[in-house]
């Protein structure tokens, strides 16, 4: 059969390693495992290799006790060759090879200990913006330790049966540390000229080297471009490649963008959906043009076809690919087996991934519930009994319960009252920068016809129809509405929903303030949106923060955003009444009264109730009932889809 995408599923050596093709899924923090490797984590990593992935590269880890997070896998000690040897297994048994990261953060880190801030140490002793620590100096000494430390821990992988080590140099950490000169400011030999900066790095890779060989693979990652002002620029990150291929012992780069050092040059570790597919290429490619190692390419490149025409031009040997993998683990097998059509692609919402993991919960998806839980869920079972299943509401919950019901082998009929399914995702869609999360109900239309679910639309199914459908099982995913009430002086004012402004429905005048509850997407999208238009805007959250519950990398995007617009953003902001030109707001910490004139529009960003008119009706339905997803209590697309996974597994 021929490829269509005859490049990237071509094999290609790294050094001593040939990796059957070109789909990398690259080191990302999973805290599926502390201290060691469990398995969780080889569950995790195993179903990425029997989907098909190339290369797998697992998880910083940290090499010494100076630098490290709260939860990471301490790969120092000996302790972890039994776990790490059981991923090996896990990926080897699908023929996948797999690498381990290693990593020490420098400054970059807000490590504790029993709730005791760590020392944290870098090349010198200056504070970076973001995480507001004062590293202090690292000794001589100390620099010997961290250095022996990383081929200690590279000895360990490999004992293991990993097949190489990855050196993490890029996003601000400790090895890219040393390489600025506008962070390292030594005056031995470890400062000062390009060699002397690059000899901490130099030095491990002799060491590494040492430990492990030339049959396994050395690898670097790098920041292309760090995108702040105290990292390296393509340019400089050139003349620092040269300089590396030129010593010797390195088998790749692996080019990233972005640095942990500020919050600007932080969005860049894993872009939202603003950023263009595969927008990395630009600082990439001349520097692939330069180099003579392979390279792999990472950032936003999420679909077989972009991997492509990336690796088919030649600005680089493969491509990372990991929150593609995340959402589907079968992209690599799809694209080679001409169902790419079937890729459950990702939709960069930063929702599930990254943002469990910066709260402290392992990593999912919220498209791919199974992801992070392999070993919790195992692999989906076909029904034992053919059922016939009635879904009422077409938002996320009831599509995902469809898909996966209708998978398993059920007869299943989704009945939406709107002329589209999709839900809330029809509105969060329209906004600034948001369209591509339309995707998520794309792909959930896809699997529901892949699988023979039939959807029904303009069906506002009520109890006579449920009950006379004699359906084995009913699921109710009837979603909710707007939170609705009257503020004092109501009457008086130009009061809309931001679903009103969304939906194109409301008449929004030209000085607008948006009263915003939630403090997620919806708020700032709203401001984004109505300033784009021209209109002046002040966006007033009840909470420390615009964005306060969205994650860090896609809420400084949008705040960036609004602020370039000219959105006036008002924190700690409680509204409770309103006149003809004049919002009234309290002080949600002093409780004073703030007061916002020549107002044409206020906008209310008030969350959702339940919709729960339907459920309420079949209380006494003889069959099997279940209530799903916001009809239950409006959350978020991630719940919902959870929900309906999980209710559809279990029929």
């Amino acid at each position: 059969m021929a490829l269509n995408f005859p490049t990237l599923l071509s094999p290609v050596s790294l050094g001593p390693l040939e990796i059957p093709n070109r789909i990398v899924f690259t080191a990302h923090y999973t805290k599926l495992a502390v201290d060691q490797p469990n398995a969780a984590l080889a569950a995790y990593y195993g179903r990425r290799a029997r989907g098909g992935a190339g290369l797998i590269v697992t998880e910083a880890a940290s090499v010494h006790e100076s630098g490290s997070f709260e939860t990471m896998i301490d790969a120092s000690s000996s302790e972890v060759i039994p776990g790490y040897s059981a991923i090996a297994e896990a990926c080897h048994e699908h023929d996948c090879p797999v690498i381990g990261q290693l990593f020490h953060p420098g400054r970059e880190t807000r490590g504790r200990d029993d709730g005791l801030r760590k020392i944290a140490w870098a090349p010198s002793a200056l504070p970076g913006d973001r995480h507001h620590v004062v590293p202090k100096t690292l000794s001589a000494a100390l620099i010997e330790e961290i250095q022996g430390g990383y081929a200690s821990a590279a000895g360990h992988l490999c004992n293991a049966g990993l097949d190489g080590v990855e050196l993490l140099a890029s996003q601000g950490y400790l090895m890219a540390q040393f390489l600025s000169p506008r962070i390292n400011q030594r005056t031995d030999h470890y400062g000062g000229a390009l060699n002397n900066r690059l000899r901490f790095i130099t030095e491990v890779v002799e060491q590494v080297r040492a430990r492990i060989g030339t049959d396994r693979v050395v690898g670097i990652r790098l920041s292309a471009d760090a995108k702040v002002d105290d990292g390296a620029t393509t340019g400089e990150m050139l003349e620092i490649c040269e300089h590396l291929e030129s010593h010797g012992g390195l088998d790749y780069f692996s080019f990233v963008y972005g640095s942990a050092t500020s919050l600007s040059g932080s969005t860049h570790i894993v872009p939202p959906m603003e950023q263009e597919s595969a927008y990395v290429m630009q600082a990439i490619t001349p520097l692939h043009a330069s180099l003579s190692l392979p390279v792999i390419a990472t950032g936003r490149i999420n679909q077989p076809q972009d991997a492509e025409r990336i690796l088919a031009s030649g600005q680089a040997e493969a491509c990372g690919m990991t929150r593609a993998l995340i959402a589907d683990p079968d992209l690599p097998n799809k694209a080679r087996t001409g169902t790419s059509d079937d890729i459950r692609a990702c939709i960069a919402c930063n929702q599930a991934c990254v943002g469990h993991t910066s709260i402290g919960s392992s990593v999912s998806c919220i498209q791919t519930p199974e992801s992070g839980r392999e070993r919790e869920l195992g692999p989906l079972q076909h029904a034992a009994q053919r059922r016939s299943v009635l879904i009422a509401g077409g938002g996320p919950a009831g599509l995902k319960a469809a898909a996966v019901a209708a998978e398993r082998g059920h007869d299943v009929t989704l009945y939406e009252r709107e002329a589209r399914v999709g839900g809330q995702v029809r509105l969060a869609e329209k906004l600034p920068s948001r369209s591509e999360f339309g995707g998520l109900t794309a792909n959930l239309v896809h699997e529901c016809q892949r699988h023979g679910a039939r959807i029904r639309t303009n069906v506002a199914i009520d109890r006579q129809q449920v009950m006379a459908s004699g359906a084995d099982v009913v699921i109710v995913a009837t979603g909710s509405n707007p939170f609705s009430r009257t503020l004092p002086g109501a009457e008086e004012a130009h009061i809309v929903t931001a679903n009103d402004v969304i939906g194109g429905g409301a008449n929004v005048g030209s000085s607008v303030v948006i009263a915003d509850w939630r403090n997620d997407w919806i708020g700032l999208g709203v401001a984004e949106m109505l300033a784009a238009a021209g209109r002046h805007v002040r966006l007033c959250v009840n909470g420390t923060h615009a964005g306060e519950t969205l994650h860090m990398y896609v809420r400084d995007s949008l705040v960036a955003r609004v602020h370039r617009l000219g959105v006036e953003i008002v924190p700690y902001a409680r509204v409770f009444g309103a006149d003809a030109h004049t919002i009234y707001f309290q002080h949600s910490a002093s409780e004073e009264p703030m007061m916002f004139d020549d107002v044409d529009t206020l906008v209310l960003c008030e969350g959702h109730v339940p919709d729960e008119s339907l459920a309420e009706t079949l209380t006494d339905y003889p069959g099997e009932l279940h209530q799903i997803g916001d009809c239950v209590v409006a959350r978020t697309a991630e719940e919902a889809i959870y929900e309906g996974m999980m209710v559809a597994r279990a029929l």
